[in-house]
């Protein structure tokens, strides 16, 4: 049974959260604020239209993003309602599904299509790959699919596809080959969804009026986030009515590289000039002061429409920036602050999340709470070993410490591909039961050629496939006696040409790169001490059991994956420029803002204190300490916003910094040549000198800065580095004086 809702369903909104609601028919824009009650907003309005308006449930559309969103809107509905049959609440990709079904005759597919996962897409790619006789090295799987992708979400069909190199023009032919077996399958991906749908919209006209007719209202959650095909279906439902009703906030979108686009905020302005705009700037979340500052740092970006922020829950605490000395310091500050607000009963433990720009940064963030035996959960991505890179060079370096390891060999014998397929791993494994050894023992006796006691078991070319792989573990081994992890990491990464297997053109690829150089610092931490105990450490952290996600505990999570929700206290780490903003940002003006959009998200996820830190030094990929710069976003927020007696508010860390700094001058397997504390710099200009990863150079400059030298060397494969001398242990070869 419907109920009928009155004027009551406005009872508790805003002045605003009112206006919008019942706003006249036409085209409106609801910018809302970060915690604004948007759903709450959408949902009232849904209802009043319904109970009010006695629009029919089948004539209003309401798209989000989320199907976790969609049920929460439809479950708000209906208890406004009660039951609303045939409104239409779901994703975007759900509902161009199920219309696509029922418009299947004028598709060039059937009704009983199949939509194909990640998965099934990426094997289509290999497959088209392979009969193109098309090189999967140059041309990888991911990133071939990930820009047939972006064309799907601009509109371009193969036929359209922007050709302007050769590569662009192999990409095009695997895209019409993509499609052709999509529609010989009878399957769509993901992207055709949405694709064909709009397609359908303005290619059949009498299709386009039925549903432009039929949606009399169509409302929009998360605006911002559309691409550019989602724009211009909406456009083609709604151009009978022109009841678009869309919410969001340019000020948080946050997903360009998945094909969002903020324009399309005013994009609506410019093709509906007689839209009404609504802002919702009451915050229902937020202090005060956390508004004031998050809008002192999304005001810097242009071409926005301005929201003056409010809440009348107060001033609220002002924000704390914390200085450390490094990342690890860092890591174990922030662990000791929640243990403090923890047992002094300010805080319960699940009031805490600590965000950060990359997922590579929550490594020592992990490390932090198992050294302090503090339970944790882990939003958005696996812990850091368990991703699918770091255990394949772990891995590797395990079956190169013992060759025995058979789960190891099992793992990485074809990764890269190496053309072993499973009955050359079968007949492996026979022959070393035979033998009575071990999978990876007979590998490296196959690496002797002609000369191995196992030459003539194997085909010809599943030997030399296997003899292949044995002298690179061959060679492996011999460094790894008399080399740091470190180099014996890198020598892995040179010899299958790990970056390349990777680096697929994606955001993941990148992704997982700077995870593969977050385990190349770890490694450079273990120099003196050995592969064994690398591994071993690595075991005892990753042998930690993961925590209940629905546990009481702190969460670790990308800015990125922090986007919806809300904590009582929130931790921003890794403020320094290169990692937030990052350092791809720096010469892409709408990569920078976009940066700038990710910290006012973060800064807004908090209801009552936001604690900001940044370390002097980063370690950087070579394992040396290297000087960071804060953030210049931190340069945007005022004084009066910051917690702290100095003109920056920053409270430093420095007696922990200053006793870490000194046990490593005291400790002598840490000692560098230079014994006593720097006062003088040990090196000067002219000095030839040999790092243990990037080898000989020569020193360009040196100077103190803060009880620490820094020398500035050029490498001849490397490049110019900056690096702290008591970190990097430079052995000097000759100077100009010694001639």
């Amino acid at each position: 049974m419907l109920k009928s809702p009155s004027m009551e369903l406005l009872t508790g909104l805003n002045p605003q959260q009112q206006q919008a609601v019942t706003a006249a028919n036409g085209p409106t824009l609801v910018l809302a604020g970060p915690g604004s009650g948007k759903t709450r907003v959408l949902t009232a309005r849904i209802a009043y239209l319904v109970g009010n308006l006695a629009v029919k449930p089948w004539n209003i559309l309401a798209v989000t993003f989320t199907n976790k969103a969609a049920k929460e809107m439809t479950a708000r509905v209906e208890n406004l309602l009660g039951e609303a049959r045939g409104l239409q609440i779901g994703t975007f990709h759900s509902i161009c599904a199920r219309l696509l079904r029922r418009e299947a005759d004028s598709l060039p597919f059937d009704s009983n299509f199949v939509i194909f996962d990640s998965d099934d897409q990426l094997s289509l790619i290999k497959l088209i790959l392979k009969d193109m006789n098309v090189d999967d090295k140059t041309y990888r799987p991911q990133g071939v699919h990930a820009a047939i992708s972006r064309a799907k979400n601009e509109l371009i069909l193969p036929d359209d596809y922007n050709i302007q190199t050769y590569r662009d023009e192999v990409v095009q032919r695997i895209y019409t080959a993509y499609q052709q077996a999509l529609l010989q399958n009878n399957a769509l991906d993901f992207d055709d969804l949405l694709l064909w749908m709009a397609v359908l919209a303005e290619d059949h006209p009498a299709v386009r009026e039925k549903y432009a007719r039929q949606f009399e209202h169509i409302l929009v959650d998360e605006f911002q986030d559309t691409n550019t095909v989602q724009y211009r279906l909406l456009k083609a439902l709604a151009h009978h009515h022109r009841n678009l009703f869309v919410v969001g906030d340019a000020d948080q979108s946050i997903y360009r590289w998945r094909g969002a686009d903020y324009r399309n905020v005013q994009r609506f302005e410019e093709d509906y000039p007689d839209a009404v705009t609504i802002l919702l700037e009451q915050n229902y979340r937020s202090t005060q002061t956390i508004l004031n500052a998050a809008m002192a740092v999304i005001d810097r970006n242009s071409f926005r429409v301005r929201k003056e922020l409010f809440t009348e829950r107060g001033d609220g605490l002002k924000l704390a920036l914390q200085e450390t000395f490094n990342g690890q310091e860092e890591a174990a500050f922030i662990v000791d602050k929640i243990a403090r607000l923890v047992s002094t009963r300010q805080h319960a433990a699940g009031d805490f999340a600590i965000m950060y720009r990359t997922n590579a940064q929550s490594r020592l963030m992990e490390e932090a709470f198992i050294r302090a035996n503090l339970p944790y959960k882990l939003v958005g991505a696996q812990r850091f070993y368990g991703r699918r890179e770091i255990k394949d060079l772990l891995c590797y370096l395990r079956l190169t410490f013992n060759p025995s390891d058979e789960a190891s060999l099992m793992r990485v014998i074809n990764v890269p591909r190496r053309k072993i397929g499973n009955k050359t791993l079968t007949d492996l494994r026979a022959v070393a039961q035979n033998a009575n050894s071990s999978m990876g023992l007979v590998v490296l006796d196959l690496a002797r050629g002609e000369k191995s006691e196992y030459a003539g078991t194997f085909s010809k070319a599943a030997a030399a496939s296997l003899e292949d792989f044995g002298r690179l573990l061959a060679g492996w081994r011999a460094r790894h006696s008399d080399s740091p992890p470190l180099i014996l990491l890198d020598a892995i990464l040179a010899d299958i040409d790990y970056q390349s297997y990777l680096d697929d053109g994606t955001e993941e690829g990148v992704d997982r790169w700077d995870n593969v150089q977050e385990l190349r610092r770890l490694a450079a931490e273990y120099s003196d001490r050995g592969l064994g105990e690398f591994l071993e450490s690595i075991a005892l952290v990753s042998d930690q059991d993961t925590v209940d996600e629905n546990a009481s505990v702190p969460t670790l999570l990308t800015l990125h994956a922090a986007k919806g929700l809300e904590f009582p206290v929130v931790f921003i780490t890794g403020l320094e420029d290169g990692t937030l903003p990052h350092s791809r940002s720096f010469d892409d003006p709408e990569e920078m803002e976009e940066e700038r959009r990710l910290l006012y998200v973060g800064i807004t996820r908090a209801k009552d204190r936001v604690i900001l830190t940044y370390a002097l030094n980063r370690s950087a990929y070579g394992g040396y300490s290297e000087p960071s710069e804060p953030s210049r976003f931190l340069d945007d927020l005022p004084e009066d916003v910051l917690d702290g007696s100095n003109p920056l508010g920053i409270t430093r860390y420095t007696e922990r910094a200053q006793r870490q700094r000194q046990d490593e001058w005291e400790r002598p397997s840490h000692r560098p040549a230079a014994a006593a504390r720097v006062l003088e710099p040990t090196y000067r200009a002219g000095l030839k000198v040999r790092h243990a990863a990037f080898g000989e150079g020569l020193v360009l400059n040196t100077k103190i800065e803060d009880d620490e030298e820094i020398v500035d060397v050029f490498f001849q494969g490397a490049g110019l580095k900056k690096l702290a001398a008591s970190l990097a242990r430079l052995e000097v070869l000759d100077s100009p004086d010694e001639e």
